[in-house]
């Protein structure tokens, strides 16, 4: 019995997606609720499961643009591949070493070939890349069109040109030339797209200033050595610096409520809840999974939930309801080495929160010169709302807070 595999229903406000790559091909067997393929939208990627355990007959749409419902492949259920059980044929010439040894090269390279979705062969082929090169992010290792197009995008290499077969001599195909001058287009996927339009629309549509600050995290260091492994012992999770700056910003914004608030055509918006969003670096880009009721959650939870997103995020598990919501985001540039930045506001959100890198300088503590952890803050927010005045005062209640991390526990 054959049956239909349908795009799955989308997210709201998601009126179509595009599907980036299969995971199978025809004539494979399947398992029910195996990821098939992948669907992009504009914020997260979205699985294709199997209906049912069987054979995936056919592939009707390789990739392109899909709605909810569409069909985009047949399954025949309950079915065997038709390879299944088949001995492999005998060599004729298995006294010929040299002959055999190049005809399993070939078909090492045929297995590996036909392991590839249609548009992942397409763009091994047409940037002539060795797929053995290339790390796969898909079920098993298998290679996606993310995977590649990040690979060619990083500067991967081209293979090098083997041996003609027979003669030892190397192949009449030109060499790459170390250092050529050379172009690469690669298309936007559509998540980076929609990146860079929402980075364009907060641009456009908000009065965006920034104010810094430093901060002086000698005390939050020391805290976190002092309790770390038992910290780690008792709550199954790493006290990190995230879950502090977390605490700081939640008191922070209670003292500043216009910093958590939005603008929704001429009103106001303020918030009684403070659902914080954490960037989150990704293969396929940077994404903001929301943290929600970050006031009613201790360190150990703050810092569990911002753990279960970055694994999510990096296996591209992240759904729309993880990543919509939130009042005011925090983005660490520091651990990619940034000592000073001026983050852009995540709409409809009025302000949002940078850290940096933590770097000893020497500072005047009480008349003396001492090395002390020290992190450059920034603050950007809508100037529509926000006055410089509560910008400065926010920060000012951040710094305060982290330098007698005593008051996180206090909430004073």
């Amino acid at each position: 019995m054959s049956t239909e595999v349908k795009v799955p229903q989308l997210p709201e406000s998601v009126s179509d997606a595009t599907l980036v790559a299969w995971h199978k091909k025809a004539g494979d067997a399947i398992k029910r609720d195996e990821n098939l393929a992948d669907l992009e939208t504009d914020k997260v990627v979205l699985e294709v499961p199997a209906p049912a355990d069987g054979v995936l007959k056919e592939i009707k749409v390789e990739e392109g643009t899909v709605t909810s419902g569409d069909v985009i492949a047949i399954v025949e259920v309950g079915a065997a591949p038709a390879d299944e059980g088949k001995d492999e044929p005998e060599s004729d010439d298995a006294g010929d070493e040299a002959n055999a040894g190049s005809e399993q090269d070939e078909s090492a390279d045929k297995s590996a070939a036909d392991k590839l979705s249609p548009s992942v062969r397409r763009l091994i082929e047409e940037h002539d890349l060795e797929p053995a090169d290339i790390e796969g992010s898909g079920k098993g290792g298998r290679l996606t069109k993310a995977d590649v197009l990040a690979f060619i995008d990083g500067g991967g290499k081209k293979k090098e040109s083997k041996p003609a077969a027979g003669n030892g001599k190397p192949s009449s195909s030109p060499a790459v030339v170390s250092g050529a001058r050379e172009d690469r287009r690669v298309p936007m996927s559509r998540m980076r797209a929609r990146i860079a339009e929402r980075m364009v629309e907060s641009q456009s549509n908000a009065a965006m200033l920034t104010s810094f600050n430093e901060v002086d995290l000698t005390e939050v260091m020391a805290l976190r050595k002092r309790y770390k492994e038992t910290f780690e012992k008792e709550h199954g999770v790493r006290l990190g610096f995230m879950s502090f700056f977390v605490k700081a910003a939640v008191e922070a914004l209670k003292k500043h409520p216009i910093i958590n608030a939005s603008v929704e055509g001429n009103d106001i918006v303020y918030h009684d809840y403070w659902d914080i969003g954490i960037a989150v670096s990704s293969d396929k880009g940077l994404v903001v999974p929301v943290v929600r009721d970050c006031d009613q959650k201790g360190f150990a939870q703050v810092e569990q939930d911002i753990m279960d997103y970055a694994t999510k995020a990096r296996k591209g598990g992240l759904g729309m309801d993880d990543l919509t919501g939130g009042t005011f985001t925090i983005t660490n540039g520091g651990v990619f080495g940034s000592l000073i930045s001026t983050p852009i506001i995540n709409p409809p959100q009025s302000a949002i929160l940078g850290m940096h890198k933590i770097q000893e300088r020497p500072m005047v503590v009480d008349g003396e010169i001492k090395a002390r952890s020290m992190m450059y803050i920034a603050l950007t927010y809508d100037h529509r709302i926000i006055d410089g005045k509560d910008a400065v005062q926010f920060l000012v209640a951040i710094k305060d807070a982290l330098e007698d991390p005593a008051r996180l526990m206090l909430q004073i």
